[in-house]
């Protein structure tokens, strides 16, 4: 089909309105979006319930949260780090086995964990093991000498060998640090640690067997002794360093396989933001991986009321010449799914090391709804940052992008955390969930009933992408396909309605968004 900035003759059987999409039938067939099929739901335990009143979210806490999770229609939860570690986020572990105690108990998590799984909501913990904590026993033995036996889990070189790459200052897109070898309590003439992220996170030595054994210990702790559903992996792209990206791919392959002799259908999701002949090869030993540049094609195809593909350099986003939003994400899939037959793209808006959207759309609800309903019509897996659905905000720093999620207003909110002061989500700047729940165009009702309308509708759900042929760089136009089965998808990315001529035979959804043959703007029909 074609597609003009003029006239378009089609016959419709669903036209769904993005920003208020009506409510769906009663009695309608039951949810088919198991997951990976369905919705995935991030959240950092430490903003997002306080269950014992100390200020911090906890297990406790969350567990009473599962209700809402299952009435918003999430499939499964992703579980940023959650054992012990010195630091806020977390991501430097000191120990791989256990629950950090400001979370709770082991018990609390079980707790957490066998309710979350009463609801059908599988659980997906973070795993970090590119690197420990230096405040690890592992590193605190290895820095005693060249002589102890834990030396080996890490990398360690002469200054002299390295002293060119410690004279190299230069950040990637998943780390500002510029230095990579760090000495031992500025020992500076003895040998250096290999950090990739600061000296405070020792890279593991992966080439060493008892490293690996090691990992695929914690990953049977967790998956057969506890019970969870499958991990996110952290920084997957760093495990050798990038000259030896072979070993790499490699070692998650084998990584993969140990994971599935303990638990078959484990889910490994693997952070990899790299180009897509790179992530490729990573997929074959991690079946999803998060769509970096998707989520930017998105937002700034929002911001721009535009159909774009873009990517990142240096700190910003910029257009791919040539390329659109659905032409580059069907290369990409083509490209993933050469590697491996499960593969299953993580689609996502933000994440909890990026501004969020709300911020970055400078409060439009108008643009925050057209990009909820752009991603939750794509394929994949969708992630959904916690509080992106009542419109949180937040700008980097990382802790002002991680701040406490509102449940009610501040007065009446007991579960609310107040670990720390928030600046940017704040009664005044962000309606709470329980306003929301109660006002049909919110930003959370949107969500929830598009997340339901996707649960229900098995192309959505489970299709696939092909191009609808589109001149109009207003219109994001796509088709999902199902086997003989095909719906397509039109956006309207603009304000400013676009003209269509239809004859439609039924409507479904959103009669209202065509007036006098034109498409309103920031609408969405969707049609067989």
């Amino acid at each position: 089909m074609k597609l003009t900035n003029t006239i378009l003759y089609i016959t419709f059987i669903f036209i769904i309105n993005a920003c208020n999409p009506q409510e769906m039938k009663e009695n309608e067939s039951k949810s088919i979006a198991d997951f990976p099929n369905g919705v995935a739901y991030e959240i950092f335990i430490q903003s997002w319930a306080d269950g014992n009143g100390d200020g911090i979210g906890d297990f406790k806490g969350a567990t009473q949260k599962l209700d809402y999770l299952e009435e918003l229609g999430i499939s499964a939860v992703w579980l940023m780090p959650i054992m012990p570690s010195p630091s806020y986020h977390k991501y430097d572990v000191t120990d791989y086995k256990a629950i950090h105690p400001d979370y709770g108990t082991m018990e609390d998590f079980k707790t957490f964990l066998a309710e979350a799984h009463k609801r059908n909501i599988k659980v997906v913990i973070d795993m970090i093991i590119n690197h420990t904590a230096s405040d690890h026993p592992w590193f605190q033995e290895a820095k005693k000498g060249k002589d102890n036996p834990f030396r080996d889990y890490y990398v360690w070189a002469d200054r002299d060998s390295i002293a060119d790459q410690i004279a190299k200052k230069e950040v990637t897109q998943d780390s500002d640090n510029i230095t990579q070898w760090h000495s031992v309590d500025n020992k500076k003439e003895e040998e250096h640690y290999y950090g990739f992220f600061w000296g405070g996170m020792p890279d593991l030595n992966f080439d060493n067997p008892k490293v690996r054994q090691e990992i695929y210990d914690i990953g049977k702790f967790w998956l057969e002794d506890i019970g969870v559903d499958g991990f996110r992996l952290d920084a997957a792209k760093h495990i050798f360093p990038d000259d030896r990206l072979k070993d790499s791919y490699e070692f998650w392959q084998e990584y993969r396989d140990e994971m599935r002799k303990i638990k078959p259908d484990v889910y490994l999701v693997g952070e990899v933001w790299a180009s897509s002949e790179i992530v490729k090869e990573f997929a074959k030993g991690l079946p999803a991986l998060f769509n970096f540049d998707l989520a930017g094609s998105i937002q700034q195809s929002v911001i721009q009321g535009q159909n774009v593909a873009s990517t990142i350099e240096g700190p910003k986003w910029v257009n791919l010449a040539n390329e659109d939003l659905i032409s580059r994400l069907i290369k990409q899939r083509e490209v993933f799914q050469s590697a491996t037959d499960d593969y299953q793209d993580a689609i996502f808006l933000s994440n909890h090391d990026q501004n969020r959207v709300m911020s970055n759309f400078k409060g439009d609800m108008k643009k925050a709804k057209m990009a909820a309903s752009i991603l939750l019509t794509l394929p994949g897996t969708p992630y959904i940052y916690y509080g992106e659905e009542i419109g949180m905000l937040g700008k980097k720093p990382d802790p002002n992008i991680r701040e406490p999620f509102l449940w009610s207003d501040a007065e009446s909110d007991s579960l609310r955390t107040t670990w720390m002061d928030p600046k940017f989500t704040l009664d005044k700047t962000v309606n709470s969930l329980s306003r929301q729940m109660g006002n049909s165009s919110s930003l959370f009702n949107h969500y929830k009933k598009w997340i339901q309308l996707r649960n229900h509708n098995e192309i959505l759900t489970k299709g696939g992408i092909e191009q609808f042929d589109n001149q109009n760089k207003n219109l994001l136009a796509f088709t999902r396909v199902l086997e003989e089965e095909k719906l397509h998808v039109i956006h309207n990315l603009s304000s400013k309605a676009q003209a269509l001529k239809v004859t439609p035979k039924e409507f479904v959804f959103g009669e209202e968004n065509l007036e006098n043959g034109n498409l309103k703007g920031n609408s969405l029909i969707i049609f067989k």
